[in-house]
């Protein structure tokens, strides 16, 4: 039976920043999906991403992500929609002075998880899943760029989140390791069922694995 539950439903969505960057965005990426979305820079991809993890407010049309209601959502709110979203970003963003556990241990400490026994496991877990168990406790600043940014995956996992954003995760990797980070996403997205919004212009990656496309083009959002 096809899933009908939306994990981001945008309705006649506009984004700005000073000036209009995207309008009339209807977006519905359903529960389990793996979308890719693609432009050339500045045409708003980090600026959508930004939006359905409420860095940017949206005042016009109808937003909702992961049961959360954007339009108006209170700042008390935003660390309880961030909790249900997992972020991978381009540069990665690990805490360099700390070890591969203790950058995953500060991200379940930071949504409320106290039990220390609960958050080794599930740290555990979440490296497995990238194939990273062996260098827990490396500092982040000694791993390779490939290995950094499948520990910021599994920091985007280790939460179990219903929707993962992906800002140009293999924009600073070479070919090799751009499939095997992009593979590794699609892992993730068919084994937990989470739901993927990839933002790329790396065009050998969407045509080595396929998926659906939306596309950041005058300044809007097309399918």
């Amino acid at each position: 039976m096809e899933n009908t539950e939306s994990v981001i439903k945008y309705s006649g969505v506009n984004i700005s920043l000073e000036k209009t960057i995207l309008s009339n965005i209807n977006l519905d990426l359903k529960k389990g999906e793996f979308v890719y979305l693609i432009g050339k820079t500045g045409s708003g991809k980090s600026s959508l991403l930004r939006s359905i993890y409420a860095d940017i407010t949206i005042e016009t049309g109808s937003a909702c992500v992961c049961g959360f209601t954007l339009n108006g959502l209170k700042k008390s709110k935003i660390p309880l929609l961030r909790r249900k979203l997992g972020i991978v970003f381009q540069d990665f963003q690990l805490l360099k002075d700390r070890t591969v556990y203790d950058n995953l241990a500060f991200v379940l400490k930071a949504t409320g998880w106290k039990d220390k026994k609960a958050i080794k496991e599930r740290i555990l877990q979440a490296l497995d899943d990238v194939g990273l168990l062996m260098k827990a406790y490396e500092q982040a600043c000694d791993l390779s760029e490939g290995e950094m940014q499948r520990v910021s995956i599994a920091r985007a996992i280790v939460n179990q989140p219903e929707l993962i954003l992906a800002d140009e995760p293999t924009g600073n990797l070479d070919p090799i390791t751009s499939e095997e980070i992009v593979q590794l996403l699609m892992k993730i997205n068919q084994k937990h069922g989470t739901t993927v919004l990839m933002a790329t212009h790396d065009y050998i990656v969407l045509d080595k694995f396929r998926a659906k496309i939306l596309a950041c083009e005058d300044g809007t959002i097309k399918s």
